[in-house]
């Protein structure tokens, strides 16, 4: 049984402010392996080959198979009850505001609906020529590459290595720190920026922090409380624990 601060059962009333972040650990729960854990995916894959502007430019069909190979993995796994319980939050939380590293869609999948997807979203399209974006599937394809109606080539709609976050989700997501009365940061390493700055800018501004992760972090120490420990077991009971609390 996990037992909740009654501090923090008290600060989660209707009206509280709550930004939740979340990292690759809530999809791995998913069954996606996760880039930087054991057995992650890019141990056996250099990035630079796979994931930056440099390396479409030099073999977009190469680029192209990696991901389709990662859109497989996504279709072929789900959203988990960690997913599933920030629904729940959300819809009990007016004010609540989901901000996500992960590139996969199971929260928009799972049902949430007030996300910024810092990286992107690796089941969507980006025309490398004229911007336009559209859903796996939608692309023209010829000769196993992908072409917008422009005649240029689609590329995943991810942000690649030394390319900058969307402006405005970052902007927004940095807003929404500020404003938090509540702030989980949830299976992330709080080691890739800008997001791993969120979390200190959302405690120096007041925010109540709580940190959900199977290891310990360099966030840790700020936190005002650690629950060590699976997204998809924690938040389930988290979301349990907020209806009794009410009831």
């Amino acid at each position: 049984m996990i037992n909740f601060s009654s501090k923090l059962l008290a600060l989660l009333q209707p009206e509280v402010k709550i930004v939740v972040l979340t990292g690759a650990g809530i999809s791995a729960e998913s069954g996606l392996a996760t880039f930087r854990g054991p057995g992650g995916l890019w141990k056996n894959y250099r990035p630079e080959n796979l994931a930056t502007p440099e390396a479409f430019a030099r073999d977009p069909q190469l680029v192209w198979e990696w991901y389709n190979f990662r859109r497989d993995q996504v279709r072929q796994h789900a959203p988990n009850p960690g997913h599933h319980a920030l629904v729940q939050l959300e819809a009990r939380f007016p004010d609540f505001v989901l901000i996500t590293q992960n590139v996969d869609g199971y929260h928009r999948r799972a049902g949430s609906k007030k996300i910024y997807e810092l990286h992107g979203n690796i089941m969507q399209s980006r025309c490398s020529q004229c911007g336009r974006e559209c859903e796996a599937g939608e692309e023209l394809q010829r000769e196993h590459l992908l072409y917008c109606a422009c005649g240029a080539l689609y590329r995943p709609g991810v942000v690649w290595f030394g390319e900058a976050l969307p402006p405005g989700a970052l902007q927004s997501a940095f807003a929404a720190a500020e404003n938090a009365q509540v702030f989980f940061s949830i299976g992330t390493s709080a080691v890739v920026y800008p997001a791993a700055a969120l979390p200190p800018v959302a405690a120096e501004h007041g925010a109540y922090l709580v940190e959900i992760n199977p290891e310990k972090t360099p966030l840790t120490p700020l936190v005002d409380e650690f629950w060590q420990g699976q997204a998809g077991e924690i938040l389930p009971a988290l979301v349990h624990r907020i209806q009794q609390v009410s009831a």
